[in-house]
């Protein structure tokens, strides 16, 4: 199964910003992408990785360490 190819507005679109930060991220090397001829593309699969890797998860408390205020 192939990649689907993204361009910089399409994957600026999906992560909901201005190209502006996909392009820097292509820049910084922070990114999967391809050349293609003077055409960037980046791999669907990057994106979900960038994603994935950039989600922060909450931290879960348990009930027995809350403090309670003096």
């Amino acid at each position: 199964m192939t990649d689907r190819l993204l361009t910089v507005e399409q994957v600026a679109e999906r992560l909901g910003t201005t190209v502006r930060f996909p392009r820097r991220l292509i820049e910084e090397r922070r990114i999967t992408f391809v050349k293609v001829g003077r055409h960037v593309r980046i791999p669907e699969s990057a994106v979900s990785g960038f994603v994935a890797d950039n989600t922060i998860r909450p931290v879960t408390i348990h009930p027995n360490t809350l403090r309670k205020a003096a």
